[in-house]
């Protein structure tokens, strides 16, 4: 299982030290360019009418991610984006290789549907030590939870074209967004960085649902 180690990792490097543009940003001009069409299609649940849209953009390797999506989201979801408050986009920016292909791998899984998609993500996290130490066993597992054979894992981990688009919305986001870390939000183009609590988040919520 072998994937060619391209631009999408080294960019980060370029980018690290670029300073923040967003004050130089009107709020709807970031809000514009984070809901600008990407390379893979968006991963998106919740209203299309909903007041206020979340954009994360996570890696599998991140732990304040996994904590993101196992002590925050949920209460998110029920609270939230079910209730059609919340329209949530999830977006990869894999900070390593191993992060990647298992983001290419729940592609494969999700073939398109946010909710499979979502799902492989959440069991991802939870196996995350796992994926870190015993990367290939891991993926092999998930996909075989999921229907998929080895052959099907081997070839999606080693599928070049969707690493490519991978790569090029990460340079997207570093370049236009400047994100830089995992995990970075965007509220209706507000940027925020970094671990949150649902009740910080709750927080910064509630003045967009106001209006």
């Amino acid at each position: 299982m072998t994937v060619r180690r391209r631009t999408v990792f080294a960019v980060l490097l370029a980018f690290a030290a670029m300073p923040c543009t967003g004050s130089a940003r009107a709020q709807s001009a970031i809000a514009a360019a984070v809901a600008r069409p990407v390379s893979l299609p968006d991963i998106v649940i919740g209203s299309a009418k909903a007041p206020v849209t979340i954009t994360e953009y996570a890696s599998m390797s991140c732990s304040h991610c996994a904590a993101f999506g196992e002590n925050v989201f949920p209460m998110l979801r029920s609270r939230y984006i079910d209730t059609g408050k919340v329209r949530f986009v999830f977006r990869e920016f894999p900070l390593d290789i191993k992060a990647a292909t298992a983001s290419m791998l729940a592609r494969c899984i999700g073939k398109g549907d946010s909710e499979r998609y979502l799902g492989a993500i959440e069991t991802l996290f939870k196996l995350q030590e796992r994926l870190v130490t015993q990367t290939k066993e891991t993926l092999l597992f998930v996909g075989k939870l999921n229907g998929m054979s080895e052959q099907d894992v081997d070839a999606c981990a080693s599928d070049q074209a969707q690493l490519d688009k991978l790569s090029a919305d990460q340079q997207y986001a570093l370049r236009e967004l400047n994100v830089v870390s995992t995990p970075t939000f965007f509220l209706n183009g507000v940027k925020l960085q970094g671990a949150m609590s649902f009740e910080e988040l709750e927080e910064r919520l509630k003045p967009l649902l106001r209006k």
